[in-house]
């Protein structure tokens, strides 16, 4: 099972390690971190991440980032790329943040089922017919 980040969260937060696919060039790029958010309604993906794929961001598309408390933060760049986690594929447009560290939102969750065990700090994709680590 996948372990809490302890290092850059406090109290420990669940931190999933993604793959990105340029779906043009077939490029990867593997172990991108993105924080857990199941209050988060999209997914954002470091910007740094373009590099690596031989990606830039949609000319002239951006989406404006609401925060929980109705507040309008910023308008963000969005690239489409294909992402892979758990196994399965997710393609379609995301997010750009400058932060190093991405957020896994309901557009991606909401296809999974997933396990969070807070008192043991780790977490498990859900399959019903096999047993929890």
């Amino acid at each position: 099972m996948p372990q809490y980040d302890l290092e850059n969260f406090d109290p420990p937060a669940p931190v999933a390690f993604v793959t990105l696919q340029n779906p043009a060039t077939g490029a990867l790029l593997s172990s991108v971190p993105l924080l857990i958010d199941s209050g988060a309604d999209v997914t954002l993906l470091p910007r740094r991440c373009l590099d690596g794929l031989q990606l830039t961001p949609i000319p002239q598309q951006k989406y404006e980032l609401q925060g929980f408390d109705g507040l309008t933060s910023q308008w963000l760049e969005v690239t489409r790329l294909q992402m892979k986690f758990l196994g399965k594929n997710f393609t379609g447009k995301f997010l750009l943040i400058d932060q190093p560290m991405g957020i896994l939102g309901r557009n991606i969750l909401n296809s999974l089922a997933l396990v969070l065990d807070g008192s043991g700090l780790s977490w498990a994709e859900f399959k019903p017919n096999e047993p929890l680590e």
